[in-house]
């Protein structure tokens, strides 16, 4: 071996040694404030219900794991969950099916023109034999709300949620009250039929961590559906698994999954894409977004990040936990410009663009 040949082999070891001490340094100074062993430990404990709340699940939702997989995400990050699909494709069923696993407090609420706020939050009702006013505590006094349709009612009965989503409580007349945790409301809509319904203001669809696009079963999914579902009599019926003390405590743990800088600046970079879309070479965008993600996407697509890593039973997010996350977390948060509209081009198809375009760490 010539000399020069012996000089690059030394000089390329030496970078390797560089690089190698390099990485161990930072994992040291990590483990100075996690100790990812023992964390690694404490989410394999916590997070075992996962797969018994899937494997109950089962027994009465065939397919669906898109949709199951972020109903549990919204529970984990206390987030609530907005779901848009056709009808028949087991929405209420899988919603209900979940609050009877984790032993919870449920009700549904169907959502007609003729709704008012009162039938939702409760009203005053007056006692003549004690001459006095009592309240009347409405259906949305409960761990899991389902609003079916929510589409269906006017402004004044969708704005009455408002307060019950972000503030936790709500008001009957001069009283406050607070809301049991959890609280997880999760809404339905239905996207073919326009006539008759009422678009969510912006406002409101903000204030859900998710908005899921659910679709049609695989022919072989639609298979098995027909062969369990087509007779009469009894069905399958769920057994709790796990309870609302059980999930809380997940919460807890779940603030203390490691999340990277890196990490958390590439959520940065996705939602600063979605404002500034010339600042990530994206300049093409530039007028296909009117209004970008609010701060509450950073906030939510973290949180939902960690959620899904917690299901898979990790004590560190990963990108990959972001991009799985990111769609359902910014579809609804971007507001299309008309000249988008006109182009037939979707706040997925910019969300999707955004995702390819922007470096991943």
């Amino acid at each position: 071996m010539q000399l020069n040949d012996i000089i690059r082999s030394l000089l390329a070891v030496q970078t390797v040694l560089k690089a190698f001490n390099l990485n161990c340094f930072r994992f040291i100074d990590m483990t100075r404030d996690v100790d990812m062993k023992a964390l690694g430990e404490k989410i394999e404990k916590h997070s075992a219900f996962i797969d018994d709340i899937y494997s109950e699940l089962n027994k009465v939702i065939v397919g669906q794991r898109y949709m199951i997989d972020r109903l549990l995400i919204g529970l984990l990050a206390d987030g609530h969950v907005l779901l848009e699909g056709v009808p028949g494709l087991a929405k209420t069923l899988t919603v209900s099916s979940l609050a009877k696993v984790i032993d919870t407090k449920f009700q549904r609420i169907q959502f007609t023109p003729d709704l008012l706020p009162a039938d939702l939050i409760g009203t005053l009702i007056y006692n003549q034999k004690e001459a006095e006013f009592t309240v009347k505590k409405g259906p949305i006094f409960a761990n899991i709300v389902l609003a079916d349709e929510i589409n269906r009612s006017p402004a004044k009965v969708q704005s009455a949620l408002l307060e019950s989503m972000q503030e936790k409580q709500v008001t009957i007349s001069e009283t406050t009250f607070p809301l049991e945790a959890p609280f997880l409301v999760l809404a339905t809509q239905n996207p073919v039929e326009q006539e008759g319904t009422y678009n969510l203001p912006e406002a409101q669809v903000d204030r859900f961590m998710l908005k899921l696009k659910v679709g049609y079963p695989s022919e072989k999914e639609e298979l098995e559906i027909m062969r369990r579902m087509a007779r009469t009599g009894d069905k399958a019926k769920l057994v709790p698994v796990t309870n609302t003390e059980t999930v809380l405590k997940a919460r807890e743990v779940i603030n203390e999954i490691y999340t990277d800088e890196k990490v958390e600046q590439y959520i940065v970079n996705l939602i600063f894409a979605t404002r500034y879309p010339e600042k990530y070479n994206l300049t093409d965008l530039n007028d296909l977004i009117s209004f970008g993600a609010s701060p509450r996407a950073s906030i939510n697509l973290n949180l939902a990040a960690r959620a899904n890593a917690f299901m898979q039973h990790r004590a560190y997010v990963t990108p990959e936990d972001v991009r799985t996350i990111a769609m359902d977390v910014l579809r609804h948060r971007i507001i299309p410009t008309f000249e988008a509209e006109a182009e037939n081009i979707t706040p997925e198809d910019i969300v999707q663009k955004i995702l390819n375009t922007v470096q991943v760490p």
